[in-house]
């Protein structure tokens, strides 16, 4: 129907907060500035970057990455020219929006493109890498001096 869901946080790394940078609180709100709608078609991913500023005015940006995920049939029947046909999962009839999300108090967005792009593969082509793993060396890189080369 035309009714708009909530967006929830599915996982987050780390999984608790580092002493220097809380994690923002309602970040899913800003994920989906036209709102968490289901559609009946597999859209495009898009690309944007929101900047949020904390209490004590530190900047924070949210790159994020939105792409549109089948939702799968659980029921389990489907009324076909008047008949009901039972036990098969038919296909997906909606895709839902799901966005991964890169918060940083750098400004690099071609970077963090770059990062969400890679771990978007990494998810949807079912890589034998294990997103832990993959999350972990990326927050690992050293990250140059403003104004150095990339």
């Amino acid at each position: 129907g035309p009714t708009e869901g909530l967006g929830k946080i599915i996982q987050r790394f780390p999984q608790k907060d580092w002493e220097d940078t809380p994690f923002p609180q309602g970040i899913e709100l800003f994920c989906q500035p036209g709102g968490w709608q289901l559609s009946k078609e597999r859209k495009q991913p898009t690309f944007f970057v929101v900047v949020l500023t904390d209490i004590d005015s530190e900047r924070h940006y949210c790159s994020c990455l939105t792409f549109y995920e089948a939702e799968i049939n659980l029921q389990g029947t489907k009324e076909i020219e008047g008949e009901e046909e039972s036990g098969l999962i038919q296909p997906a009839e909606v895709f839902a929006p799901k966005s991964l999300v890169l918060v940083s108090r750098l400004d690099y967005p071609e970077i963090f493109r770059a990062c969400l792009g890679l771990i978007y593969t990494v998810y949807v082509d079912s890589l034998n890498v294990s997103l832990e793993t993959l999350i972990a060396n990326l927050c690992s890189c050293l990250v140059p001096a403003s104004g150095g080369s990339q």
